[in-house]
């Protein structure tokens, strides 16, 4: 069971605390490989949190259930709850974990940010909603530090990590 976390490095400025508006229904965009075959389709795909679909022939549960096109082998992804992460200025340019997902017979090969975001300012602890990220940056200003904020040179990447549930 290969748990993946999705990773980011991004240039914050003014801002800290980067982190989907709401988890439980926020779209996760991924666009994913077949392990057993390799079939990599170039569509997205997303996941939430709160839509869990039943896997066939099993008891059990996952977020996305997929039957690849190319080998027929049915694959899962499930994410793992309460190991979301927040992008902190602290780490600043450094890639930062933010998610886990629960890979079976998948791979995550692709991330795009395109749901809406939450950050808070450095400054004044001033809360920025509804940040737009498809274009993997953004720029607002923080009226009470007089300041401009941005988050600009975004990018992803997946690494394989241990059962998170296993100390």
């Amino acid at each position: 069971m290969p748990f993946l976390a999705l990773e980011l490095k991004c240039q914050l400025k003014g801002i800290t605390d980067l982190r989907p508006d709401d988890t439980d229904s926020f779209h996760w965009h991924m666009k994913l490989k077949c392990t057993n075959c390799g079939e990599a389709p170039d569509h997205w795909q997303y996941v939430v949190l709160n839509e869990m679909l039943d896997v066939p022939g099993s008891r059990g549960e996952a977020n996305l259930v997929e039957k690849c096109k190319l080998c027929g082998r049915v694959n899962t992804l499930t994410i793992v709850e309460d190991m979301f992460k927040s992008y902190n200025i602290e780490q600043n340019e450094k890639w930062q974990q933010i998610a886990v997902f629960d890979c079976r017979g998948l791979e995550p090969f692709d991330f795009d940010p395109r749901d809406e975001w939450i950050a808070k300012s450095v400054e004044t602890g001033n809360a920025f909603h509804e940040i737009d990220l498809s274009e993997k940056e953004w720029v607002d200003f923080d009226d009470k530090a007089m300041e401009a904020v941005e988050i600009s040179e975004m990018s992803s990447q997946f690494t394989t990590i241990r059962d998170p549930k296993k100390k």
